[in-house]
């Protein structure tokens, strides 16, 4: 039962937390993200456990690296990354 029970929930969640802090430490600038708290927005600057987000109005907000839920647009023409 613990078998069946660690391959259905357990391990796929571990993937998927893997995924997450993969993403989170490859940002780099000019990255289109969207936040846990649903900010669409680019990626203007990266400090170690920060990451200054540029909004479409032109104004710069500072969050959190583990605030990124997603990239939707990895800058300079590179492949675009889906998530459900």
């Amino acid at each position: 039962m613990f078998v069946l029970f660690y391959f259905l929930l357990i391990r796929p969640q571990q993937k998927r937390q893997k995924a997450v802090q993969q993403m989170q430490s490859d940002l780099k600038k000019g990255d289109k993200i969207v936040t846990i708290g649903g900010l669409h927005g680019f990626v203007d600057a990266i400090d170690e456990g920060k990451v200054v987000i540029k909004c479409g109005d032109g104004s710069r907000l500072t969050y959190d690296r583990s605030a990124i839920r997603e990239v939707t647009e990895v800058a300079a023409g590179g492949d675009m990354l889906a998530k459900s």
